[in-house]
């Protein structure tokens, strides 16, 4: 008896699936390594840094450190240089004038990147994995070998500079972006931060949105032309805005979906859309796999979804309820990616835009003119540069007006709802609960158990948020290494940290963001050295207290507190200092003389714990557990096997308290 229909269309779908599961998933969840001779096999436990003499390629303009706006004087940069086998990373001190493609000879330190010490923190090993580099090189001498010509980006750059220089640096580099995309364009951070903030961050990516502007002028303008002319325009146009923007994943995803579609479109066949994008995922995932793990290409999928599936239904919704028509239409977008894509924001970066609907409502009869005649601007660049002086003005104020919106929204109380990251299994959750609200024809009753869901996932999450906590993040070793201590009691925090640098600023704010706390009562600075970044402290916390001129920050009879969060000193000569979390005592000492005094002060007060900021002498070892203070932390590497209760960080990692 032949198998229905039905059931053999089904089989040959959960076929398909099982097949595309076991070639993406092991490729993409698995563990990258280099290749045999990349230069990271040089490097072994015993030399973790090896004086070498290569010779590459550079893969792209350099980037200065800090603000990739503009490089100053004596202010260094790094790049990416391609070798015969495997990649590295260069570091100059001071940015030299390099460009794409040009061959190098340089000598320098190679070592391994850093890897982040903890989740929650950006480390250069996990940036450079997902570019296929696995080592560092500290460059102290150059030879530039070859000028290769590298014409796409050369005309990035042309065009860049041609809008600078007519519209201003912060508005030409965004009429730029919305050319090519912001990963091909120097934008200040603070701008990113500003559309970061305002939910506009998908104006300044490349993607489909750039394509379908393109597409929507060119179709009817060659609606009389031949198809076969008219799919080599199209196809013309799709090739020349991968090249300009570089072949990121969410480029090439809606560079194939256009490509699809036009091709149907020309046939006289109508695609489905959501299949389509569906096959054009799951082929570009079958050729690289670890696309899987970037974000933009999940933000670019999930959020493309959102627009075929729940948009439209969305829409008739809010005419239902009486909406204008207009408003309807220009709401249901926004609302509906925000919808879907939220999952993945609270996973990657436990922040919520809050206003992101309505600052896309209003940016949106910006963005459309501004980014065809940004797309305008940039051919006039190349081929009439003159021309536009009379074109640029009207487009720079319109430019200049979407950057004030973006700035207005970012400054609002709450722009940015700071949830924290939630835990992976909590995110599938409430993935559930947006599948079932989202998606058309879900019956009621799996709706209302949505709710149910969400409901759970709101009180594990909170109740994560709401309970007291120590953690220490330790990362490097010696005399560079650097240790944040931040307590958590019922949603507030406290930070101590050993180093009041800029670096470590960054750190406490990244923290702060994906664990959910707002910003610190108070942070505690036990560097003896002066901050070279007292506005950053200040934005994270209530009260900042520092030492001067060498001297401890806090004296003792002097104490730092908020409600339950309380830091006091222990003596004159030394930088230990009492932390009171909850019900909880912990003792932080950050140096062997911060250990003696508090063995020569004989406290009889037994601590619940201790942390030690170095590597204790056995003698220091036999007389902590000795006095047995309950459990005993240590930042770096211990060196030899540990009591029961000890536990240490290692040289880049963390610990925290149940």
């Amino acid at each position: 008896m032949a198998m229905p229909s039905r059931w053999r269309e089904l089989l040959l779908t959960l076929l398909l699936v099982a097949l595309l599961a076991g070639r993406i998933l092991p490729a993409a969840l698995g563990t990258p390594q280099p290749a045999a001779g990349d230069p990271v096999r040089w490097l072994q436990e015993a030399t973790p840094v090896l004086p070498v003499r290569l010779r590459g390629s550079l893969l792209s303009d350099p980037t200065p450190y800090g603000s990739p706006g503009a490089a100053g004087q004596g202010q260094g940069c790094r790049v990416l240089m391609e070798l015969p086998v495997g990649r590295t990373e260069l570091n100059f001190p001071e940015c030299p004038q390099l460009q794409e493609r040009w061959r190098l000879e340089v000598e320098g330190m190679l070592r391994r990147p850093q890897p982040a010490p903890h989740p929650l923190l950006a480390g250069p090993a996990e940036r450079l994995q997902r570019q296929g580099c696995w080592s560092q090189l500290t460059v102290e001498q150059w030879q530039l070998l070859e000028r290769q010509p590298a014409p796409i980006a050369a005309l990035r750059r042309r065009l860049a500079g041609a809008l600078q220089q007519q519209a201003g640096a912060e508005r030409g580099n965004l009429l730029a972006a919305l050319v090519v995309g912001s990963a091909a364009t120097p934008l200040s951070v603070e701008v990113r931060g500003a559309f970061r903030a305002a939910g506009l961050s998908h104006a300044l990516a490349a993607s489909g949105f750039q394509l379908s502007v393109l597409l929507g002028v060119l179709l009817p303008l060659t609606a009389k032309l031949l198809p076969a002319l008219r799919l080599g325009l199209g196809g013309g146009v799709i090739g020349l805005f991968v090249l300009l923007a570089g072949p990121q994943p969410a480029v090439m995803r809606a560079a194939l979906m256009a490509a699809a579609a036009l091709v149907l479109l020309e046939l006289g066949r109508q695609g489905h859309p959501l299949r389509l994008l569906l096959l054009v995922s799951a082929g570009m995932l079958l050729i690289t796999p670890e696309w899987l793990r970037d974000v933009g290409f999940q933000l670019s999928v999930v959020a493309t979804g959102a627009l075929l599936v729940s948009a439209g239904p969305l829409e008739q919704w809010l005419r239902q309820k009486h909406w204008p028509g207009w408003l309807a239409v220009a709401i249901s977008v926004p609302l509906a990616a925000s919808i879907w894509t939220l999952p993945l924001q609270l996973l990657h970066f436990g922040v919520v835009p809050l206003y992101a609907v309505p600052a896309n409502l209003l940016a949106a009869p910006l963005l459309t003119p501004l980014t065809l005649g940004a797309m305008g601007l940039g051919v006039l660049a190349m081929v009439w540069p003159a021309s536009l002086v009379w074109f640029c003005p009207p487009l720079a104020a319109l430019a200049g007006l979407l950057l004030e919106l973006a700035r207005l929204v970012a400054r609002l109380p709450m722009a940015q709802w700071q949830l924290g990251r939630p835990m992976p299994l909590l995110v599938l959750l409430l993935t559930l609960v947006v599948a079932a609200w989202a998606i058309p024809g879900v019956a009621q009753r799996w709706r209302r158990w949505a709710g149910v869901l969400l409901a759970l996932v709101v009180a594990l999450h909170g109740a994560v948020l709401l309970g007291d906590q120590l953690l220490l993040v330790h990362q490097g070793g010696g005399d560079q290494g650097r240790d944040l201590l931040l307590a958590r009691h019922r949603g507030r925090a406290a930070l101590v940290s050993t180093r009041a640098d800029g670096y470590s600023c960054r750190q406490a704010q990244q923290l702060a963001t994906g664990l959910g706390i707002r910003g610190y009562d108070w942070a505690l600075l036990l560097d003896p050295i002066a901050s070279d970044a007292p506005d950053c402290w200040r934005q994270q916390a209530g009260l900042v207290l520092a030492g001067a001129d060498g001297s401890p920050p806090l004296l003792p009879g002097q104490s730092l507190q908020s409600p339950q969060l309380k830091a006091r000193a222990l003596s004159f000569d030394s930088r230990a200092v009492q932390l009171d979390l909850g019900s909880k005592s912990w003792l932080l000492l950050p140096d062997t003389q911060s250990l003696w005094a508090w063995r020569d002060g004989n406290s009889p007060q037994r601590p619940d714990g201790v942390w030690l900021g170095f590597k204790p002498r056995l003698r220091d070892r036999r007389w902590l557990q000795w006095r047995d203070p309950g459990a005993v932390w240590l930042s770096g590497d211990p060196g030899r096997t540990l009591p029961r209760s000890w536990r240490a960080s290692g040289r880049s990692g963390f610990l925290q308290s149940a």
